[in-house]
């Protein structure tokens, strides 16, 4: 499993401008099965993913595929851990206000 972290590298109205590319990004992973959970951070200088693949070179290609990367808008930092336990189903955080920052 791997953990994702973008930090914006340009100003927020150049993000702002490719923010529906991004979003168009997320769901083709989404579907794949690659992404489980993601959102900005807060305060507003970058996002977080939680994703799964076969690999870290995979995980890799899919943030190069990222309009965010391509662009230069955003660093990025991946972490892989084996997970071992977990609290929750992750599909209960969606939306959660006392969880994740309120809904999409």
């Amino acid at each position: 499993m791997f953990f994702i972290s973008l930090h914006y590298i340009k100003p927020l109205d150049e993000v702002d401008r490719r923010l529906a590319e991004h979003r168009e990004y997320l769901e083709r992973h989404y579907a794949a099965g690659y992404f489980l959970l993601s959102g900005r951070k807060e305060p507003r200088d970058g996002g977080v993913i939680l994703a799964r693949a076969e690999s870290r070179a995979r995980i890799e290609a899919i943030v190069r595929d990222d309009p965010f990367h391509r662009r230069a808008l955003a660093g990025y930092e991946i972490v892989e851990f084996v997970p071992s336990r977990s609290a929750i189903d992750l599909a209960a955080l969606e939306g959660d206000p006392g969880l994740i920052g309120g809904p999409r």
